[in-house]
């Protein structure tokens, strides 16, 4: 089972910034982080930095993910949710077994990682925050909307990641990462194509109906009128 959200009871560590406070056994530093690839060539920390917030932006898009499929009130969407939030927990999976080969710690959380942590976190609570303020037409776009902005940034850092790889020294860490890249990158793909696809389709449905959906509605009626987009 791969680790969600690190905490100090995971093994969390990460780097002395300013007005983050964490205790001394709990810091790295770069020297530390960069000593495994230290023979590469290559800006280890660095390399270090990045993969933590790979990383992180796929732990998080895990709990997107969860909660969007949690929330949909149509089968289709539903399932999609739980096929690609699956996927994306095998892509934390992946990437941690590739930081441990290349000698770091999973559960080193950096500054780029908690960055990144906050703009997801700010992505999930936006499709949140008009919750019980808006109808269901509108909650499910919200939440399509949170999945397309984060599998945008998803597919980019494939993309980067792809660009690394043949920067590392011939030889089984080159052969993992390629691997991992092999693997992951079309489902990452498919999910960035689903997205703005379901976005289009969904966004058309709903322009070319003759009635617009609000809170008075009947939430009957909506959820019925939800549940059957993208039935054909």
């Amino acid at each position: 089972m791969p680790i969600l959200t690190p905490t100090k009871d995971t093994g969390g560590v990460t780097k002395a910034l300013p007005g983050i406070y964490a205790e001394p056994e709990l810091l790295i530093t770069d020297e530390a982080l960069g000593a495994p690839l230290g023979d590469t060539g290559l800006n280890g920390a660095f390399v270090a930095d990045l993969m933590s917030a790979m990383l992180t932006h796929e732990r998080c898009g895990r709990h997107l993910y969860r909660s969007c499929e949690g929330r949909t009130n149509n089968p289709v969407l539903q399932a999609k949710y739980r096929e690609f939030g699956a996927e994306t927990e095998h892509h934390v999976e992946i990437l941690e077994s590739l930081v441990v080969a290349a000698g770091g710690n999973p559960a080193y959380v950096g500054p780029m990682a908690r960055a990144v942590e906050g703009t997801d976190s700010a992505i999930l609570q936006s499709s949140f925050m008009l919750r019980g303020s808006v109808d269901l037409m509108t909650a499910e776009m919200v939440m399509l909307d949170a999945v397309l902005l984060a599998e945008s940034m998803d597919h980019a850092n494939w993309q980067l990641f792809a660009k690394l790889v043949p920067r590392l020294p011939a030889g089984d860490l080159r052969e993992q990462f390629e691997a991992a890249g092999d693997e992951a990158e079309p489902q990452e793909d498919e999910h960035l194509a689903w997205a703005k696809a379901t976005k289009e389709r969904l966004t058309l449905v709903q322009v070319q109906e003759t009635t617009t959906s609000s809170l008075a509605d009947e939430a009957e009626e909506l959820s019925a009128r939800v549940k059957n987009w993208l039935s054909d």
